[in-house]
């Protein structure tokens, strides 16, 4: 946890960019750009992993409000409705509020990210400069590019054209074109590949100097990732296929496990955000606050332990999926229900009979009471209120929140192969297998695309709107048309904040 345990200041200015409403207000101090900078000793070489604590700790501090917009879009998901969040609602149903505070804010964070992230390059190339290892400096600049490449490849996800910052100056994005998505997905892609000759080639849970820190491989990801939005299915092949030759990752076992404190750093998990309370009932801590994604009304088994707020609930159409499928150990851990959630299921005929399994009792003994908000909760968000702490009570705390998985990676590597890509890291029924094996599911021989396609539905349900983001990109747009929505190709990017568009002219009109 070393992360959590040093601060650095990274030029508080450099950091700022669109956290405040007027950027030119930036402009004006131009001597807090240079403070950090003209008083730090850079010959203190064991001084240079400082700056890169600082990113990661910067990455790892996020809002709350950030995923969600996210995330809701996909026919997997809903947003929990009858709150104060009513624009969260109706971005759920293609409705966008080019107002909306979440919105704005989504785009202040990133951005604040990739500029400490850049901050941090240009410190630890002082350290170098001032003899330092090179070497070492490289590995540590190379950390920060993924770190910003993550944060990027996010943003132009949501927006599609969007400003890509080369300098740690935020006065140099008031004069940036925008570019293009297929341009930021490139950009990416050369990005990792010139990041990962100087990471380490290692899990990121073997590293002992920054624990979870990124590797090679969490590099190779995201080269795959932004091959996929490019539909470039080669790259995307080779890139997870060296993933999986590695063979340095492997399945978790127990699906169920791996979304509870068991999954932190997890030799399934390529990219995560760390979050810990140390293991003390009280006093410091690092926590996401997973409250957003719990039910509004439970009764824990831990008494005291504290409730969600009901914004995020599994889709009636994923759930019904999913028992079609006769799955049961990826539906129990991906939904918490209700009561009045298993009512809602069987007044459709074909569900009429549901499983013993399915209960509002999770197996670690939480009650999941009915609340107005939504039938369902998102189990992938959960933890039980017996893996807390003793003496900490709110919701999800001490869980980790994980962003890339090998399940993924294998099934973006299977998807490629069914879409003409040649591979050398097996068959696209073996890396299919591997994750249907672990759902105690049976094998699939011959395995097409829409086979895959339906995997990763079931798979990575409620975890960063994959779901949506394939749908967008394959053209499936009726598949987005569900339970009363309609989809439609103008519906794929948010607007741009309007907030921002009053800042940054370059954004109006697009």
């Amino acid at each position: 946890m070393k992360v959590f345990k040093h601060t650095i200041k990274l030029a508080v200015i450099i950091v700022a960019l669109l956290m405040v409403s007027a950027c030119q207000k930036l402009l004006d101090e131009p001597a807090e750009n240079k403070s950090f900078t003209e008083q730090t000793d850079y010959t203190q070489s064991a001084n240079m992993i400082q700056p890169l604590i600082g990113a990661y700790a910067e990455f790892y501090n996020r809002g709350w409000e950030e995923y969600p917009p996210l995330a809701v879009r996909g026919d997997d998901v809903n947003a929990g409705g009858l709150g104060d969040q009513q624009d969260f609602a109706e971005e759920d149903k293609f409705n966008y509020n080019k107002d909306y505070w979440m919105f704005n804010s989504l785009w202040q964070q990133i951005y604040k990210d990739m500029f400490t992230d850049l901050s941090a390059m240009d410190q630890v190339q002082l350290y170098a400069d001032a003899g330092a290892s090179q070497a070492k400096a490289d590995q540590y600049i190379a950390e920060a590019k993924v770190l910003l490449a993550w944060d990027l490849f996010q943003l132009s996800r949501v927006w599609g054209a969007v400003l890509v910052p080369q300098t740690s100056d935020p006065s140099d994005i008031l004069t940036t074109e925008l570019t293009p998505k297929d341009q930021v997905m490139q950009y990416i892609s050369d990005l990792m590949d010139e990041a990962i000759p100087n990471l380490p080639d290692m899990r990121p849970n073997e590293r002992t100097d920054i624990r979870g820190g990124v590797t090679k491989y969490t590099a190779l990801a995201i080269k795959a990732l932004a091959n996929l939005e490019m539909q470039n299915y080669q790259a995307v092949a080779d890139a997870t296929g060296a993933i999986i030759s590695s063979a340095k990752f492997s399945l978790e076992p127990d699906f169920y496990q791996l979304f509870k404190l068991k999954g932190k750093l997890n030799n399934e998990n390529l990219l995560e955000y760390q979050y810990s309370d140390f293991g003390q009932g009280a006093g410091d801590q690092k926590a996401y606050l997973f409250a957003f994604f719990g039910p509004q009304n439970w009764s824990p088994y831990v008494k005291g332990a504290g409730s969600g707020w009901g914004f995020y609930e599994p889709s009636l159409k994923w759930i019904k999926f999913m028992l079609d499928r006769g799955e049961t150990t990826r539906l129990e851990t991906s939904v918490l229900f209700t009561n009045r959630g298993i009512t809602e299921i069987e007044k459709d005929p074909n569900y009429s009979t549901l499983p013993s399994w399915i209960s509002n009792v999770t197996q670690d003994g939480d009650t999941i009471n009915d609340y107005s908000r939504a039938l369902f909760a998102s189990g992938k968000h959960y933890l039980p209120s017996d893996m807390l702490t003793p003496g900490r009570t709110d919701y999800g705390n001490n869980k980790n929140f994980q962003c890339i998985r090998y399940a993924e990676v294998l099934l973006m590597y299977a998807e490629a192969l069914t879409q003409g890509a040649s591979g050398t890291a097996g068959s696209a029924d073996d890396a299919v297998n591997l994750v249907r094996e672990r759902a105690g599911l049976p094998d699939l021989s011959g395995v097409t695309n829409a086979q895959v396609m339906d995997e990763k539905f079931a798979e990575l349900a409620m975890e960063w709107g994959t779901r949506y983001y394939d749908m967008v990109r394959l053209g499936n747009y009726s598949a987005l048309s569900y339970e009363g929505r309609t989809f439609t190709e103008d519906k794929v990017y948010l607007p741009y904040p309007q907030a921002q568009v009053d800042q940054l002219p370059v954004l109006g009109g697009n």
